[in-house]
């Protein structure tokens, strides 16, 4: 079960919690320096704070780390009248912020695809609150899903589970720059959350809304916070040498690193190299 899979991963440094946000449970790590600026991190669509690996443990030598599973998504509740879409989930992390004692405190913010675009949300919404954006791979630039993203939804909606696993396994190996970086409990672990009542509806609630609501570029245009974007060379599910530059261009006080050699998760991929730039970024 999950919360095994918490074990496997060695999330040592930061505690996992659960905290009740709007009377849902919601669940978390952090980190213990509570006194030292926040960092929050944001997953993707279909994962979960496991996704980061031991980036957040590392960067709690020097922020206060905490990574959140979505309402909808990972082991936090799966309700199905939650609001899934991008505001929706931008209006969640201001609550989770709030629920856990962080008010009218500014945060930095570490956002993965669908987390990124509601990195970018939160920023508009709350600009005063947020000190820097980290944007890996980012959604929001989207006027439909990419072939790869078409792939990634029908694998999660096929009914029979082995085609289901042979499906998912062949749509993450295309996520990364080389089919070895998938670990076979990455799927294990979708699979176990996607098939918990209400996950499904969240799911494709909120990748109709991520892929079918493009940002506009006048409201990126707003948003002058500091920002960090960091693209897989060989992403294939959100490809930046179609979408990177349309944030670059419309974030006023953006820049954009190239990871070598990864895909669409390249913190997996390239893990002290994202957490070198990442780290370099905050504490500048």
């Amino acid at each position: 079960m999950y919360e095994v899979d918490l074990d496997k991963y060695k999330i040592e440094k930061n505690e996992v919690k659960t905290k009740k946000v709007n009377g849902y449970k919601i669940l978390y790590t952090e980190s213990k320096n509570a006194n030292m600026k926040h960092v929050l991190f944001v997953h993707g669509i279909g994962a979960s704070l496991l996704a980061w690996r031991d980036i957040p443990d590392a960067l709690s030598e020097y922020f206060h780390t905490i990574s959140v599973d979505l309402i909808g998504f990972g082991g936090s509740d799966k309700p199905e009248p939650a609001d899934y879409t991008i505001k929706g989930f931008s209006k969640f992390i201001l609550d989770f912020l709030q629920a856990i004692d962080i008010i009218n405190e500014k945060i930095c913010i570490v956002g993965h695809s669908l987390g990124g675009y509601i990195a970018l949300q939160f920023a508009i919404e709350n600009e005063s609150l947020v000190e820097k954006l980290v944007l890996v791979d980012p959604s929001g630039k989207l006027s439909g899903p990419t072939p790869l993203l078409s792939s990634y939804f029908d694998a999660t909606n096929e009914s029979f589970t082995p085609l289901k696993y042979d499906k998912l396994k062949r749509v993450f190996e295309d996520m990364y720059a080389s089919s070895s970086y998938l670990l076979p409990i990455v799927v294990g672990i979708f699979l176990d959350t996607i098939e918990r009542p209400g996950a499904l509806y969240a799911f494709n609630s909120a990748f109709k809304d991520s892929t079918g609501n493009e940002i506009g570029s006048d409201e990126l245009k707003k948003i002058d916070i500091p920002c960090l974007i960091l693209w897989g060379e060989y992403d294939k599910l959100i490809p930046g040498r179609q979408y990177a530059m349309k944030f670059l261009k419309n974030l006023p006080n953006s820049k954009l690193e190239v990871i070598p050699d990864s895909g669409h998760a390249p913190f997996v991929e390239k893990t002290s190299l994202v957490y070198e730039r990442i780290h370099r970024f905050l504490t500048k």
